[in-house]
């Protein structure tokens, strides 16, 4: 019976991990939002400049790392669609447990190139509706992702750059650095998701106090408001970057299917009404129950202290 029991049990934790992938990948725009992604992407392709880098490490920790130094690492079109791109290979990487979003040069992002900005809104109003609803598609993709992920701001996180942050499990900020939600100076509001994250994170208040007054949040205000967990010592890129690497080691550490749940049942308590967050509890507790870091956890039994 045993010998039966395994391939059946194999095949509910494909079919069951199937079904949580699927939900993850869904995209919250399509057709019937007016949303024409191969459009926008042809549109974005043509404000190209920087790039989006992934560096996969042996330890199941992901580097992702906005390089448009010279803009202080604002999105081009082309970089909104690497992103993407990036975002598409971190779903498919099976051995990721946690992932540091950082920007080169020393500082985070100041938001949209205003270039690319300023040709689409003086093209078809729906371009600029669609560039919206592709970049809240991506990041709601990156926040869905099993890794838990980690914004290392230093410098200025600015506008766009603001909510990309909002989009990572957690933010940590070096010293000097500031996270800034800009929009209404730009006669805008956040486009990206950022404004519906940060209500999440530090609750409407504080959410209408950083949007109405587009207030510098500096790292002991951040720390204040919930919005980061930790100011780290050094601002020197290199350095920061291994202390937000041994920061993240906390939570990674351990058997990659274990974390990536983990990952997973947060996902589902935050974004799910209960009963729908309970079985999809319960599906995922389905993938690891009597898996080898169970069987090995039970083996060594150890006592509760």
């Amino acid at each position: 019976f045993p010998e039966m029991a395994l391939p059946l049990w194999k095949n509910l934790l494909q079919t069951t991990k199937k079904r949580i992938l699927q939900q993850r990948r869904l995209s919250l725009y399509n057709g019937a939002h007016g949303y024409v992604e191969e459009l926008i992407k042809k549109k974005l392709q043509q404000f190209s400049g920087g790039s989006i880098n992934l560096s996969k490490e042996d330890n199941g920790i992901g580097i992702l790392t906005l390089n448009h130094p010279k803009l202080m690492n604002a999105f081009t079109g082309t970089m909104m669609v690497e992103l993407q791109e990036r975002v598409t290979e971190l779903e498919n990487w099976k051995d990721g447990k946690g992932l540091i979003i950082h920007g080169a040069g020393n500082t985070f992002c100041s938001g949209s190139d205003l270039n690319a900005v300023k040709e689409i809104s003086n093209s078809q109003a729906s371009d600029g509706m669609n560039m919206c609803m592709f970049m809240q598609n991506t990041l709601t993709r990156l926040m869905r992702l099993p890794l838990i992920s980690v914004a290392l701001v230093q410098g200025k996180a600015f506008g766009g750059g603001a909510e990309l942050t909002t989009a990572c499990d957690f933010r940590l900020m070096t010293p000097g650095s500031e996270i800034r939600f800009v929009h209404k100076h730009m006669g805008l509001v956040p486009g990206w998701g950022g404004a519906a994250r940060l209500v999440r994170i530090v609750g409407s208040g504080a959410a209408l106090q950083l949007l109405g007054g587009a207030a510098r949040v500096d790292p002991e205000r951040a720390l204040r408001l919930g919005l980061s967990e930790e100011t780290l010592p050094s601002s020197d890129e290199t350095r920061a970057l291994g202390e937000a690497r041994a920061w993240l080691s906390q939570y990674t550490e351990g058997p990659t299917s274990v974390i990536r749940a983990v990952k997973q049942v947060v996902t589902a308590g935050r974004e799910l009404p209960l009963e729908a967050a309970l079985r999809t509890e319960k599906d995922i507790f389905g993938t690891v129950w009597g898996g080898p870091a169970n069987l090995q956890a039970l083996v060594r039994r150890p006592k509760h202290k």
